[in-house]
């Protein structure tokens, strides 16, 4: 068995992504803790390791893969007694890839333009584009939901890890309604009753959320 560790900071999205699947996978690993705030991103050692400086980073005996959503196909391609959580078949593999670019692109990305600004340039006020960018992706993401149980049908997969670990922290910003998403609330509430969330996925999103609770303006 390989010996896996992966650095991470637990209040960050992609890094319960990352989480989850290990946990789905029930994989022994190290999680060794990076302190951005304090620029432990930034030494040497951890440079040579992840030249772009982000977490998750996943170190597999010395093979060094970062961003969440590679990080967790490569987990379930490597090490899942299944394909279930990450499919060979190249139509529901695209479906799943979908997700995940959808998730990058639409889900995380306004969650880091707020965030971002506000933990290394002190910057407490929103603009209302950066909310109704949210506001948009809870909308696509109830779409995607519609009749099903998860974001590509009815199969737990990586997609919904990624997507939950983001849309469970976006109520940081803008609460999810469920009377205007209950799609995504039910979706949310299913996925919380996997025996591995509330430690991968939950605890850092209550620590998460509580950062920016009445700190933040919207202008």
């Amino acid at each position: 068995m390989s010996k896996l560790v992966l650095y991470g900071m637990d209040i960050s999205p992609p890094v319960h992504a990352c989480l989850l699947t290990l946990r789905a996978l029930e994989l022994e690993f190290e999680y060794i803790e990076v302190n951005l705030a304090a620029g432990e991103q930034n030494n040497e050692e951890f440079l040579k390791k992840n030249p772009q400086h982000t977490v998750p980073l996943l170190d597999d005996d010395g093979t060094l893969i970062w961003d969440s959503h590679a990080i967790c196909s490569y987990l379930v391609d490597k090490f899942g007694q299944s394909d279930e959580l990450y499919p060979k078949d190249l139509v529901k593999r695209a479906h799943v890839q979908q997700r995940l670019y959808f998730d990058a692109s639409v889900l995380f990305m306004p969650l880091k333009n707020i965030c971002g600004p506000f933990f290394y340039k002190n910057v407490t006020t929103v603009p209302q584009e950066k909310i109704d960018n949210i506001r948009d992706g809870y909308n696509h993401l109830e779409t995607f939901l519609g009749e099903n149980l998860y974001v590509t049908g009815d199969a737990l997969t990586i997609a919904d890890f990624c997507c939950a670990a983001t849309a469970s922290s976006l109520p940081a910003f803008l609460e999810i309604n469920p009377e205007t998403y209950p799609k995504i609330t039910a979706w949310l509430a299913r996925l919380s009753e996997l025996p591995y969330y509330q430690e991968s996925n939950a605890n850092g999103v209550d620590k998460y959320i509580s950062i920016f609770k009445d700190a933040l303006t919207i202008v």
